[in-house]
């Protein structure tokens, strides 16, 4: 988890031109919609005790329903999200998807399950949670696992491992939006970041198959910081090689 420092009131800012709608959810939560049927929704909150951590997840709709990929890092967080996308944008939350096991991806997912919300998550991610005990997925894949949002496909898939052995990216092909979570890095990091749990030497690797396989991808979501384009492959790549060459 990238050490992200952000007060809430400066959610408002850097919003990019590609947004159509922004919604303040809470003072802590903010949703910006990305394209048709895709959201990011941005939390602050406090983790491993830092404070003030701004975490980026997603939001895929479509006819009613959606698909979280992502909760904020707690369930309070998660549940007022949950309770807006329906009341807003009346879409009721029935799937969720987390990056890797770590908190800013899935703080929320006992809250999920207590309205039985289905989860699917990598097999090494389930595996991870049982062993941290924390709430554990319904569904575990090894490969990838194809969703479908009203009319809306959506396919987790595992590249390799990168900031945690675990971490998958979720493809929206129709939006040629990919939400690829703390493995990438926005533009604005000058580090890698926590690798307290991460497999350096598979990181690279990682990034040149996401670059290839999703080479038309016209927006990718970080999990920390700003979205942008593939530009944001190039430096996460840039700032994998820079620290394991130390």
């Amino acid at each position: 988890m990238k050490r992200f420092f952000l007060f809430p009131m400066l959610l408002l800012a850097a919003v990019p031109v590609t947004a159509q709608t922004r919604l303040q959810v809470s003072d802590d939560i903010v949703l910006t919609q990305i394209s048709p049927h895709v959201w990011v929704h941005t939390s602050v909150a406090d983790l491993d005790g830092f404070p003030g951590v701004s975490s980026n997840g997603a939001v895929v709709v479509s006819q009613g329903e959606a698909l979280l990929l992502d909760t904020p890092a707690n369930d309070d967080q998660t549940e007022r999200l949950v309770r807006f996308l329906a009341d807003s944008l009346h879409a009721r939350v029935t799937m969720f998807v987390p990056n890797h096991w770590h908190a800013d991806c899935m703080g929320g997912l006992g809250w999920l399950q207590s309205q039985g919300v289905v989860s699917y998550a990598n097999r090494m991610t389930v595996e991870e949670a049982r062993k941290h005990g924390k709430p554990v997925p319904n569904h575990g894949f090894t490969e990838s696992q194809i969703l479908r949002v009203g009319e809306v496909p959506v396919v987790c898939r595992y590249e390799g491992g990168g900031h945690t052995p675990d971490n998958t990216v979720a493809w929206i092909p129709s939006e040629r939006v990919l939400f690829g979570g703390c493995l990438v890095k926005d533009t604005a990091a000058v580090s890698i970041g926590n690798t307290a749990d991460a497999d350096m030497d598979a990181w690279p690797g990682t990034i040149e198959r996401v670059k290839r396989r999703y080479e038309n991808a016209e927006v990718i979501v970080p999990g920390h910081g700003q979205w942008g384009g593939t530009e944001l492959l190039d430096h996460t790549l840039e700032l994998v090689r820079g620290s394991s060459d130390r």
